[in-house]
């Protein structure tokens, strides 16, 4: 149980650090959080139009379209231009202090997890232990960061990184403090 709780502990403490570096220090998802000098506008026009908080895609059709044709027709319309997602929230009051508790819990229970499997291997080394660390965290990536980036046409070369980056640095923790 000690070695549970310490490899999890430790492997949870990686993930973070790493996020954290990826975030603030590499600026690794800096491309996915641009500026425009056009935001004020951009917001006044927002605020001001009385949508609620929530995430949109436009265009789209509304809930209430009554059938396919009618959505293929919608869709037709706006086939070619413009397009976006917004996420939308009527004030800016992020709790970082909060965020990032929260993140680091979810890092150490994600190790637990991992943890819990790598103990459960009748065969395990180091080899073992990264590999399987990568395999759940490209699965991870690749049915939620690649498959957005596919359907909504962004770069999710950043997630990729950062998946084998942190999944793969926690897969030698394991691999080495398991082991032993």
């Amino acid at each position: 149980m000690k070695k549970l709780i310490i490899a999890s502990l430790v492997g949870g403490i990686i993930l973070f650090v790493w996020q954290s570096l990826s975030f603030m220090m590499l600026q690794l998802h800096s491309s996915q959080m641009q500026y425009t000098p056009q935001q004020d506008e951009i917001l006044a026009v927002l605020e001001s139009s009385g949508i609620e908080e929530g995430d949109y895609f436009l265009p789209t059709t509304p809930t209430t379209a009554p059938s396919a044709e009618v959505q293929e027709e919608y869709m037709g319309k706006y086939w070619g231009k413009p397009w976006a997602r917004i996420s939308y929230h009527k004030a800016l009051d992020m709790n970082m202090g909060m965020s990032l508790f929260r993140g680091f819990v979810i890092d150490i229970f994600a190790a637990f997890l991992l943890v819990w499997l790598l103990l459960k291997f009748a065969e395990f080394n180091m080899k073992t232990s990264v590999m399987a660390s990568l395999a759940i965290g490209l699965i991870g990536y690749l049915t939620i960061s690649y498959l957005n980036s596919v359907w909504f046409e962004t770069s999710s070369i950043p997630e990729l990184i950062d998946t084998l980056a942190q999944w793969g640095l926690v897969g030698v923790w394991l691999g080495w403090y398991l082991k032993r």
